[in-house]
């Protein structure tokens, strides 16, 4: 059997198991945030690791609107916007975000932390996610919102799903390429050896200047746990380059073809440097936002490009002049598609 078409097999065996399963749930207080946060654990098929999970986390407000978002977080990260969340909620969405698995509420000790040898792994813990919004919230219309890594993984989820029942993807700094200056001309070799050892570690710059430009304290105003997403990137493994190599050359030149409107939002600018300067705090500091462009306008026939003036690589942890327009734009953007006007937030 093909290898795609064997991923094919397995996809909708993690999909009909995440359906059955995801019946009646146990939510708690989210363990990061607090009310009216809540989480619930979803147990998924082992794998290579061992026992896996992954983690949905919703905003509980009591509001059942029909329509909501599930957010798909990037690579050394995992959910902590709760003021994003809240926008979603004041434009009459229900927001859903799920921690992948070793991710954030997802990591377990015996773990790797963010460990991946096929970017299709995670389609397991999307399915989950979006069977538990819509069988037990009630959630009719779905968009999905990707950052980053995420942002990789719901293009491809999307890709690969033409028929799944969502109504929009939204990108935030999608990593549709590599940016690593000379050393990307590597990256086929690495990719080559991850196939015979995945496990070989891959160590990766130890520039703190993405992290000094978001947390408080540093040059940023956010607050999140830094042993989930930690201040400097950590190693990965060769199979982890593969995958995202694997991943990203799945969406070039028109074998995407995703079919529902895209909006692809990215930096104006990117910067460079391993030492924090005023400039990190004004554009992307970790991809190509050129790359961004270039190959997010090939994922399908109704792709919306955003370049955002002072955005940071999370567009969403930008400064507030940054992200308050850009909000008002998202939500505009989102609301002829969904069918009904969105409710405003009054700013």
């Amino acid at each position: 059997m093909k290898r795609s078409a064997l991923r094919g097999v397995l996809a909708g065996a993690l999909m009909l198991t995440a359906w059955l399963s995801a019946g009646a749930r146990e939510w708690v207080t989210d363990v990061a945030l607090g009310k009216p946060f809540e989480m619930t654990t979803v147990h998924q098929p082992d794998d290579y690791s061992g026992t896996v999970y992954s983690t949905v986390v919703r905003l509980d407000e009591g509001k059942k609107t029909g329509k909501g978002v599930l957010y798909v977080h990037g690579f050394n990260d995992y959910f902590f916007q709760d003021e994003m969340a809240r926008e979603w909620a004041q434009h009459g969405y229900e927001f859903y975000a799920v921690d992948l698995r070793k991710y954030g509420r997802s990591l377990r000790k015996w773990q790797k932390p963010f460990q991946a040898r096929d970017m299709h792994e995670y389609f397991a813990d999307l399915d989950s996610a979006l069977t538990i919004m819509t069988r037990e919230g009630g959630v009719r219309e779905i968009v999905l919102m990707g950052h980053s890594t995420g942002g990789l993984i719901t293009s491809l989820f999307m890709a690969s799903h033409p028929r799944y029942p969502i109504k929009a993807l939204v990108l935030n700094s999608p990593f549709l390429d590599w940016n690593l200056g000379d050393t990307e001309k590597l990256i086929p070799a690495v990719s080559g050896v991850g196939k015979a050892l995945p496990a070989l570690k891959i160590k990766q710059g130890a520039s703190s200047a993405y992290s000094e430009s978001l947390l408080a304290g540093e040059h940023g105003e956010w607050h999140y746990n830094t042993a989930w997403k930690m201040t400097q990137s950590p190693d990965v493994s060769a199979g982890w380059v593969r995958a995202i190599t694997e991943a990203q050359q799945a969406l070039r030149g028109g074998k995407a073809d995703i079919r529902v409107p895209v909006l692809l939002m990215m930096s104006e600018k990117s910067v460079h440097g391993s030492e924090w300067t005023p400039e990190h705090n004004r554009a992307d500091g970790v991809l190509d936002v050129n790359d961004i462009y270039k190959y997010g306008m090939q994922l399908g026939k109704n792709v919306t490009p955003v370049r955002v003036q002072g955005g940071l690589h999370d567009l969403m942890l930008s400064a507030k002049g940054v992200r308050t327009p850009l909000y008002r734009y998202m939500f505009n953007w989102l609301a002829p598609i969904l069918g009904r006007q969105t409710e405003m937030s009054g700013r």
